[in-house]
Formats: structure tokens, C-alpha cells, sequence
């Protein structure tokens, strides 16, 4: 197996333990009581389904909503056939939810016995497509293969079968199924340099994609771009998403993540223009921002200058955010930026600022805001000083008038010396004093 193909033992480790991506999961609990857990995870399907519920379940601070989690978990494994999942939920229920929610070990006997002939029958057919050397058969087979070991969460070994695919690919549609698979198993897995290096390979196919296979690879990307926190990518990756995408990559993402994930992103690297023609005059990422308002009103208080309506509604999502299996260790960085931006946006125009109106307009204390201000002046954000006595910001405005002399002498200058070497040479070239290439010496 080539270097690209390898799964880091770290990775397989969190897969045997439940679902990869929920590593974090021993991280102080968060307070979300009004997360409606039946509603969010209908907007997933298969294992993300599964490991957002399960990520909940970890992370809230609310025995009632974690219950409720784990019950779902647990009627949704049952409809699949990953046993050892079906273990861990079972012993983190740890009766709570009644006998009922216990370990089916009737259940689990049955699932790895009849997985156990899937397999040796799916294994018996590879081998006799490699010995027939039919290159589609073979292809089909380790396809099957991969999606068995998907099916039963062993996702290390799904990686490994649908990356053998790639050799027997004979066509473009074929190579794009095969880069889909990679990307939703690397996704799962954690390993987003793999989402990257397989987006780029489909996006390389020479046929046109299809219109939803652009959408699902733009979301990958800017997954794999928000896990590497490159948010000004991810939130172009965001954006550049299209409608097609609807609820047809509900494995991975659902619609209202791409606006959410992208706005954030955006707010915290985008400059205004940026964020005005790529977000909010960009009418494809409109249709995304529609299905949650609480962040399309955020985006738009952001813009005009609304800084503490913006930073409300920040802080109204921030709970939920923080149980989301993506966000949750971004939140507190892209939150930052995104404040420190508007502080720096609110200071721009104005040659003093009264400290505690601006203190009122973001919601915070006279003394707060001075920390954050001398911060940002100190990491040379803002060109500006703070009258601590009288509470007044006085920004740094360059002296325009004195720095177009200086330019202006420093243009004369310039000519004045160019014109002195062009008029040295042409004397050197008037008197012949040129220094000549000496001929061959006589004997």
C-alpha cells in the first residue's frame, strides 16, 4: 500500500473505541438546553448521524438532553450492524433508560454471524474476479468490500478497499465514486489531509461533474480547510457551495452547516468588500443563510456596523455551536476574531472614541474593553492610543500633509540622481573614455 493509503494507528484506535471524530469528548460539559436533539439529528443520516448524537451525549451538561441523545443512538444502531457500537452505547446508557436499552446480546450474535458469511462470501467472489482478471468485477468487489467493513465500523479497513478501487478504474465516473468514498471514510477518520488530496483528484476528472458533485466536494473542502483552521479557504469553500447540494450529502453535512460554518468563517477573515460580494450579495450562499436566520441577522449587523446586536446573537448560538462535532473547538478562536474585527471596524473612521459608549455598544466593562484595546494596538492591529484617565481612544492618524512632502522630495530626488548618471555617460561616450577589450598579446 503506497504512503497516501495508510490510516495513522491513532486514528483506527478512535474507531475501535465508537466513531472517530469524537476524540474531544472528555472536555468540560456544555450547557445547551435549547437544542432540540430529535430535530437536529434529522437532519443526518448514516454514522455522522450516530457520532454527532454520541457527541452530545459527551459533551451537554443536561442528563435529560444526553438520555435522549443515547436513546436515539441506540434505536439507530439497532437498524444498522456495528456491534461494538451497539456495546459502548449500551454501557454508557448503563440502565438509566430501562432493560429495554441494554445490551442485546441476542442481537449482536446474530449481526457477526450473519456478517461473518457476508464476508467470507463477498472474499470468495474478490478472489475469483482476480483470478479471472476482470478489472470492473474486481473494482465492484472491493467496493463491496469497503461498504461491508463501513457497514460494521471498521473504517480503517474501508479506507484500505475502496483506495485498491482506484487501480481498477477505467473511467472518470469511476474514479469520482471512488474519491466519494475516500472523502466520507477520511472524514470520519479524522484525516482531512486525505479529504484534500481526493477533492483535488476528483475536481482533476476530465468529464464535467455533475452539479451535486461539485456541491459535495466544495463542502469536503472547506471541512478539511475549517479542521486545518484555514478559515479564510474554508469560508470561500463555504460559500462557493451550491444549492444543489440540498440534503443529498446528509452522511456528512447538512445545508444549514454550510451556512453556519461559512459565516463564521467569513466574518472572522473576510475584509468588508469580500464579505459584501461573497456573502451577502452572493445569491447561491443566500439560499444557505435562509435556513438559519439567526446567523443570516448576525451577518447583516455585522456589516452595518450593529456590532452589539451581532455579538448578541454570537452569544445566543455559542451553546449550540459548542456541541457541534466540527465547530466545537473553533468556536472560541473564529469568536474572537470575529470580535476583534469589529472593535478594530467600529475604531476606523474616527479620530477619538468615547471608551464607555463603545464599552455600552459591545455589551462589556470600561476595563474589558481597555484590555482588548491595548492588545490590539500592541499586536499593531490599531494605530491608536488610550487616555486611560479620561477614558478616551485617540487613534494614530498619519500626518498626510508632511508624508506627501517627504514623497515628493524623495521623488526629486530620485530624479535628480537619474539624470546625473544619464549625463555622466553621455560624456564618457562624447570623450571616448571607454575602457576597450585588449587584443591579443604579440610574441
Amino acid at each position: 500500500m503506497d504512503v497516501e493509503g495508510e490510516v495513522p494507528a491513532a486514528a483506527a484506535a478512535a474507531v475501535a473505541n465508537g466513531l472517530g471524530g469524537a476524540e474531544e469528548a472528555s472536555a468540560a460539559p456544555v450547557s445547551a438546553e435549547q437544542l432540540d436533539v430529535e430535530a437536529y439529528a434529522a437532519q443526518y443520516s448514516g454514522r455522522t448521524r450516530l457520532a454527532r448524537l454520541l457527541f452530545i451525549a459527551d459533551r451537554c451538561g443536561v442528563e435529560a438532553m444526553q438520555l435522549e441523545a443515547l436513546r436515539m443512538a441506540y434505536d439507530e444502531i439497532k437498524r444498522g450492524e456495528d456491534v461494538q457500537l451497539h456495546r459502548d452505547v449500551a454501557a454508557k446508557i448503563g440502565g438509566r433508560l430501562g432493560p429495554r436499552f441494554g445490551l442485546d446480546q441476542a442481537w449482536v450474535d446474530t449481526v457477526t454471524r450473519r456478517a461473518d458469511q457476508r464476508k467470507e462470501k463477498l472474499e470468495n467472489e474478490l478472489n475469483g474476479y482476480r483470478t479471472n482478471l476482470i478489472k470492473e468485477s474486481i473494482r465492484m468487489g472491493y467496493n463491496d468490500i469497503g461498504d461491508f467493513f463501513y457497514a460494521h465500523g471498521q473504517l480503517s479497513d474501508a479506507f484500505k478497499s475502496y483506495i485498491r478501487t482506484r487501480d481498477y478504474c477505467t473511467t472518470s465516473k469511476h474514479i469520482v465514486q471512488m474519491c466519494m468514498n475516500v472523502i466520507l471514510v477520511s472524514i470520519e477518520l479524522g484525516q482531512y489531509a486525505h479529504v484534500s488530496n481526493y477533492v483535488s483528484k476528483a475536481e482533476q476528472t476530465p468529464d464535467s461533474l455533475d452539479p451535486v458533485i461539485v456541491a459535495k466536494l466544495k463542502a469536503a473542502a472547506g471541512l478539511a480547510n475549517l479542521e486545518t483552521k484555514k478559515y479564510k479557504f474554508a469560508a470561500r469553500k463555504f460559500v462557493e457551495t451550491g444549492i444543489e447540494l440540498g440534503n443529498n450529502y446528509s452522511e456528512v453535512i447538512a445545508p444549514q452547516d454550510v451556512a453556519v460554518y461559512g459565516a463564521l468563517c467569513a466574518l472572522a477573515s473576510f475584509d468588508r468588500s469580500d464579505l459584501k460580494s461573497k456573502v451577502i450579495d452572493n445569491i447561491n450562499f443566500r439560499n444557505f443563510l435562509e435556513l438559519v436566520p439567526e446567523v443570516r441577522e448576525l451577518v447583516n449587523d455585522f456589516y452595518a456596523s450593529r456590532y452589539g446586536s451581532c455579538l448578541g446573537h454570537l452569544e445566543k448560538l455559542k451553546p449550540n455551536l459548542l456541541l457541534d462535532i466540527h465547530l466545537h473547538e473553533h468556536v472560541e478562536t473564529l469568536y474572537m476574531d470575529i470580535r476583534h474585527k469589529a472593535i478594530i471596524q467600529y475604531t476606523l473612521p474616527f479620530i477619538s472614541v468615547d471608551l464607555n459608549l463603545m464599552a455600552t455598544a459591545f455589551k462589556t466593562s470600561v476595563s474589558m474593553l481597555e484590555k482588548e484595546l491595548a492588545a490590539l494596538i500592541t499586536e499593531n492591529k490599531i494605530q491608536a492610543r488610550i487616555d486611560s484617565h479620561n477614558k478616551i481612544l485617540y487613534a494614530r492618524h498619519a500626518d498626510q500633509r508632511n508624508a506627501t512632502f517627504q514623497r515628493v522630495l524623495q521623488t526629486g530626488n530620485d530624479f535628480e540622481r537619474d539624470v546625473k548618471s544619464m549625463l555622466l555617460r553621455a560624456n564618457l561616450l562624447k570623450h571616448d573614455y571607454i575602457q576597450k577589450a585588449s587584443g591579443p598579446r604579440k610574441m
